[in-house]
């Protein structure tokens, strides 16, 4: 039988994810909130569908993998609330991916983090994800929890702000994240469909938690260009969002994902991963 991915939220990573599985001869139903973008996904080769719009009965009984990358709300997950009749009777499903965010272990002051450390969100964004997580793991169904650190990818690095002269150092003492590029999320994925192990979750991050002017200062270099001016992060004019990411501060811990889904990380490290997205920008 043809395994065929149901992606609710075709967007940036799940397109990486649908690539990667299209190239194993998959075939991959993708959801987007416009009409507009439906073309997009087709040219992908993706079969698309308007969601919320669309029913999507039709959908969960042909899949044999979900992946569930669209944001909660208070309530948790949308999809699962709209169908979790249909996905418990779904006959063919094999595997769910819920991609969810490391935002859920809240602040720890710097220390590493791995999944058994308990969730204490404090952000809106990590308490809705951790509401979702709740709800998909309790369901049943052969669901996988992956917590995405800050994802990264050609099209989605510092080089555009840096060229247009909206790039900051935003500075605050002690800060550090932890970061992944969109291809080894992917690969992660593909893994854990191959060895499916439900109600396991799964930090996907890179080696090298690093504080964000290191960063910037290294695409910069990397550009041959000026550093931007450092601007202090309590005065600095922030959306809610980005001033979200700077509340909270830990290092996340990657052994489960290496040592069980044997992921070898093609960008352990921010360099190895800035370099590469440079050189897909110039290509």
């Amino acid at each position: 039988m043809t395994a065929t991915l149901l992606s609710i939220g075709h967007g940036f990573t799940a397109r990486e994810f649908g690539a990667l599985v299209q190239s194993h001869d998959w075939r991959v139903i993708g959801t987007t909130r416009s009409e507009s973008k439906t073309q997009q996904l087709s040219d992908l080769g993706v079969d698309p569908l308007v969601w919320p719009g669309s029913d999507l009965s039709d959908a969960i009984q042909q899949a044999t993998h979900i992946l569930v990358s669209a944001a909660p709300d208070e309530n948790g997950d949308a999809f699962f609330n709209e169908y979790q009749d249909q996905l418990s009777s779904a006959p063919n499903l094999r595997w769910v991916g819920y991609l969810s965010t490391t935002g859920v272990y809240g602040d720890h002051g710097g220390a590493w983090v791995d999944e058994d450390t308990p969730v204490v969100p404090t952000t809106k964004r990590g308490q809705h994800r951790d509401v979702a997580e709740k709800q998909w793991l309790n369901s049943g169904l052969p669901v996988h929890v992956f917590r995405l650190a800050g994802i990264y990818g050609a099209g989605r690095g510092p080089f555009e702000k840096l060229r247009n002269g909206t790039a900051r150092l935003i500075m605050k003492s002690g800060q550090i994240f932890g970061r992944i590029h969109i291809e080894d999320i992917a690969q992660s994925l593909y893994a854990s469909t191959q060895s499916p192990r439900p109600g396991r979750i799964y930090n996907l991050s890179d080696d090298e938690p690093a504080a964000p002017e290191d960063i910037l200062t290294y695409a910069a270099e990397l550009l041959n260009m000026p550093l931007p001016p450092s601007v202090d992060f309590e005065t600095a004019d922030m959306t809610p969002m980005a001033r979200s990411f700077y509340s909270e501060c830990k290092r996340v811990r990657n052994d489960r994902m290496k040592s069980e889904l044997g992921v070898k990380l093609k960008y352990p490290g921010y360099k190895e991963a800035l370099n590469a997205i440079l050189k897909a920008e110039q290509s």
